[in-house]
């Protein structure tokens, strides 16, 4: 009686141990998950930046992109329930709900000089505003908070900027937002003023990391930050990309050759492309960054069709979302 009480007794013990384990292995798994990633060796594609350029990349390219970009700000959420353009295109976040129900959405979180001001709560009805948009999206939606944070230009101080962060994604989570994956989005260049890590958000906060690729010299410093987000277990994308200052087709074909081998070496889980013609926009004008438009040169379109056409790339469809892990509620 006493040995099985006390074989009863070892069993119960081991039992709450192993009990104990997965819960801190689910504890574990639940705080570094990933959010809306691609099966292995797959690649979301998603084009931007402004309604204009994605539906003309569509009709020229006869391609659908599985991912549409666009771009708001803390301070004014312009560009959510009505059309603006403020110098860079057609900005309509409705609009673009209704014209691709099959595209998951990457939006661009403008908050330069807004940091002490947000986590003072002074847009918190903003940002009400814009946790019932991502609700009403009811799909999967990829938010850049304070896009390029480590751009001198943006003057994001790092205290501010990781508490404006976990403001912004608080308050969301508290409204119940359960569609979007936040993304940490670095600009991947020299000149920065401190180290990646002093304007990390954690773990908690952060889906997925982010690189702009607008120069070839930008893929040393996103390779750099790529061992980061494997350190973190965190996705990966190419949040901004487009040949900027390329003038000749052999240089934007140098470019593309370029990210597409990146891309491949590096198993890149999402490529945002902005497909504008630079030159023509007011916001950018004189600073010579070119037109990347993909339709606009034959060479570099047979060039783009060639690779986007390959397995790697996802396909919009009415599957896409389960495919990424989500459940359309």
């Amino acid at each position: 009686m006493c040995s099985k009480n006390y074989t009863s007794i070892i069993i119960l013990i081991y039992a709450l141990i192993f009990s104990s384990s997965l819960a801190q292995a689910s504890a574990h798994f639940s705080k570094n998950h990933l959010v809306f990633v691609p099966p292995i060796g797959k690649t979301l594609l998603l084009i931007g930046q402004d309604m204009d350029t994605i539906d003309q990349y569509i009709q020229k390219t006869n391609n659908i992109p599985n991912g549409v970009m666009f771009y708001t700000s803390v301070q004014r959420m312009e560009g959510l329930l009505s059309a603006i353009d403020i110098g860079a295109g057609i900005q309509h976040g409705n609009a673009i709900l209704s014209k691709y129900p099959n595209a998951t959405i990457q939006i661009g979180l403008y908050m330069v000089d807004a940091l002490e001001a947000i986590n003072a709560g002074q847009y918190d009805q903003n940002l009400n505003i814009l946790a019932d948009w991502l609700l009403k999206a009811n799909r999967p939606v990829f938010l850049r908070i304070g896009y390029e944070f480590d751009n001198p230009e943006n003057h994001y101080e790092p205290v501010l900027y990781k508490k404006s962060f976990r403001h912004i994604v608080d308050l969301l989570r508290k409204k119940g937002v359960h569609n979007t994956a936040y993304v940490w989005h670095s600009y991947t260049a020299a000149k920065q003023l401190y180290s990646w890590n002093d304007w990390y958000p954690g773990d908690n906060y952060v889906d997925w990391l982010g690189a702009s690729i607008f120069s070839t010299g930008n893929i040393p410093f996103a390779e750099k930050f790529i061992a980061l987000s494997k350190k973190h277990h965190k996705a990966f994308m190419i949040a901004e990309s487009s040949p900027m200052g390329m003038y000749t087709v052999h240089g934007k074909k140098d470019w593309f050759n370029h990210v597409f081998r990146f891309i491949i070496k590096n198993n890149i889980q999402a490529f945002c492309y902005i497909n504008s013609n630079w030159d023509v926009l007011p916001m950018y004008k004189g600073q010579h960054w070119g037109d990347a438009r993909i339709e606009k040169y034959p060479e570099i379109q047979k060039l783009w069709s060639a690779e986007i056409n390959k397995k790697r790339y996802m396909r919009s469809s009415a599957d896409l979302f389960k495919e990424i892990g989500w459940e359309v509620k």
